[in-house]
């Protein structure tokens, strides 16, 4: 397995194609990742102190609009 500082060369190298293909792959999987983490979040109860905390502010009338 290369390390970071091999992959940072590596990527700096790519044709400007080459990088752009890379960019959205990474960004996609980046997502990706960063869905499934918060469904896990969610399905764990992990999240829940944010809903009780919109309530209560709906509740005390203290909702902000933006």
């Amino acid at each position: 397995m290369k390390n970071i500082e091999e992959l940072e060369t590596i990527i700096e190298a790519l044709p400007e194609e080459e990088f752009r293909r890379f960019r959205h792959w990474f960004l996609e999987k980046d997502w990706s990742r960063w869905d499934e983490h918060i469904e896990k979040d969610s399905t764990t109860g992990k999240l829940d102190f944010l809903v009780r905390e919109a309530r209560e502010a709906k509740y005390n009338n203290d909702l902000k609009k933006l």
